[in-house]
């Protein structure tokens, strides 16, 4: 009798736990990219890249930038150290929408933080103009 008692809250709790995971993972099911057509012109959707998302890539960029071209290397990686938490905001769409881009980005801001711990500022600028094309081109419907 007392180990009946100890199985039905654990079988409670147990089966509780299975709906409360179970749902969780339905409400991240990603939705695929469509596209729009309004006027003419077709406009891709792609789930999770926002264009404030792009905008703050672009502006870590340009801020990481401007202070690789003053010569400041400390401003330049607390610049840049704001990529990753913008970049996490739309890299799922990016990824969705050219996988060869999203690629691109991912291995040149590895190399953009080996240039600015390196403080070699013809590579670190090189890299960010690329990242900018490379977002460029993906933020652009």
């Amino acid at each position: 009798m007392k180990r009946l008692i100890y199985t039905i809250p654990l079988t409670a709790i147990s089966l509780l736990t299975f709906v409360g995971c179970n749902s969780s993972q339905q409400s991240t099911t990603q939705t695929p990219a469509t596209t729009e057509t309004t006027g003419g012109t077709t406009v891709s959707k792609t789930p999770g890249a926002t264009q404030g998302g792009f905008d703050a890539l672009v502006s870590v960029v340009s801020n990481t930038k401007t202070a690789v071209e003053a010569g400041n290397f400390d401003k330049a990686q607390q610049e840049f150290d704001k990529f990753e938490n913008a970049w996490v905001k739309v890299e799922d769409g990016v990824k969705t929408k050219s996988s060869k881009t999203y690629n691109a980005i991912e291995d040149t801001a590895t190399q953009v933080k080996g240039a600015l711990k390196a403080k070699d500022k013809a590579k670190a600028l090189e890299g960010l103009q690329t990242l900018n094309s490379n977002i460029a081109s993906v933020s652009k419907g």
